[in-house]
């Protein structure tokens, strides 16, 4: 049913024409290949009318454009603003990352998730001669690593198996999502994510994720040469989760704003 009611209407009319429009606009973002009139009509319950003068007003600003004779989908302006939303992790982990190389003494790094891999943004080297080190735009894999598994967690079975397998197929990694729907169960229960030599021989580590209040997923790491893994896990456990609590309130109250 579609309702037209009170559009004339004075001073609610200009919160309801703002509601309106981002029920449209909602509408075009789950529909890429665009809509009709008459389709946004029936998804958002508004008289044909009424969503023609909306569309008309929205086309005027760029946040929608016509394809074709009749269709109708986002515009180039939503991309602009979608980028100015966006926000730079890095300075807002940054101190993290200090924090957790001034108590531990191992190198901390920070990633996200990125086209089923993650990539590295950003390093804070140890202080040992012998530390692990990464290059900031390189790319590790979801299912053998410390933040790659800690970044599966966060995602249902379901998601995580259908990632998995898109990684196996395209590697030379033997699938065994029995095992990993084991470890992300553990990761689920722990808090934290871990490698012992899987994706790198010598390297050992630990991971956390965790999602943006733009729905990004971030991952702070520590790899640690494996010979002195054991002797500094149960630190490096403490102080990453510690950080994870501290970057979940910040990201929390940034999506608070």
């Amino acid at each position: 049913m579609t309702s037209d009611e009170g559009a004339n209407q004075s001073p609610r009319n200009g919160i309801q024409v703002i509601g309106r429009a981002a029920a449209i606009l909602r509408a075009l973002r789950d529909d890429p290949e665009g809509l009709s009139l008459g389709q946004i009509s029936t998804r958002v319950g508004l008289a044909r009318s009424t969503v023609q003068r909306i569309v008309s007003a929205l086309q005027e600003e760029r946040l929608v454009t016509t394809i074709g004779n009749a269709g109708i989908r986002l515009g180039p302006e939503i991309a602009s603003l979608a980028a100015a939303a966006k926000f730079d992790a890095v300075p807002l982990c940054r101190p993290y990352l200090t924090h957790i190389v001034d108590k531990t003494g191992e190198t901390a790094d920070l990633s996200v998730l990125r086209d089923g891999v993650m990539v590295f943004l950003d390093q804070v080297p140890g202080t040992h001669r012998l530390r692990a080190v990464s290059s900031v735009g390189e790319r590790f894999p979801l299912t053998t690593t410390a933040n790659g598994r800690a970044t599966l967690a966060l995602f249902p079975d379901d998601e995580a198996r259908q990632m998995a397998e898109a990684e196996w197929s395209a590697s030379s990694e033997k699938p065994d999502w029995d095992g990993l729907r084991r470890i992300l169960a553990e990761i689920r229960k722990t808090g934290f994510a871990s490698d012992r030599d899987e994706h790198t021989e010598g390297i050992s580590a630990v991971g956390i994720a965790m999602r943006s209040h733009l729905d990004e997923i971030y991952a702070v790491s520590i790899p640690v040469p494996s010979h002195r893994f054991d002797l500094v896990r149960a630190l490096v456990t403490k102080e990453i989760l510690r950080s994870a609590r501290e970057i979940r309130r910040h990201l929390g109250a940034l999506g608070a704003n």
